[in-house]
């Protein structure tokens, strides 16, 4: 059984979830909740995740956690950017890194998070399929909406309907 959404209690702000990678298709999930968000209110809540990798030695694997911390910093900065230089000024955001394997990462987080409503991914627009976390998320059971943004999506398409 999963826990009570709060998001729309009293008290509580919606949050829209966005899993941050690398992959071209986070801009059309990010530029899609934050429309969400300028219309419906909430926040936008960012998660990069650092996925685990086998290591002898934990004094490579600080230096490589540190090294993927940056990175997801780094991340978070190009993607505040883009909000901004998209017409998204003011769209509030909640940055989280998180170390695990992706879909437990984002399972456990919206189950830590009451106020987490909707999870928005992009889809890759690879011959390959949608994308490991499209595919995850849209056969198994997840106790929030999954919204699927295409990853080759205009910002006009994308404001439209959100």
């Amino acid at each position: 059984m999963t826990k009570k959404r709060r998001a729309f209690e009293h008290g509580h702000t919606r949050k829209l979830l966005v899993v941050v990678d690398e992959s071209p298709e986070v801009y059309c999930a990010l530029f899609y909740a934050a429309a969400r968000v300028q219309h419906a209110g909430g926040r936008v809540q960012l998660l990069y995740v650092i996925e685990p990798e086998s290591q002898f030695w934990q004094g490579v694997r600080q230096a490589q956690l540190e090294e993927q911390t940056s990175e997801a910093r780094a991340m978070f900065r190009l993607l505040r950017r883009e909000l901004n230089n998209n017409g998204f000024v003011g769209v509030a955001t909640e940055e989280l890194i998180r170390e695990g394997k992706k879909a437990e990462v984002i399972l456990k987080q919206i189950d830590e998070d009451e106020d987490v409503s909707v999870l928005v991914l992009g889809a890759s627009t690879e011959a390959s399929g949608p994308g490991p976390l499209v595919a995850a998320f849209t056969g198994g059971p997840i106790p929030i909406p999954v919204t699927i943004v295409p990853g080759d999506s205009a910002i006009e398409d994308i404001q439209a309907p959100a």
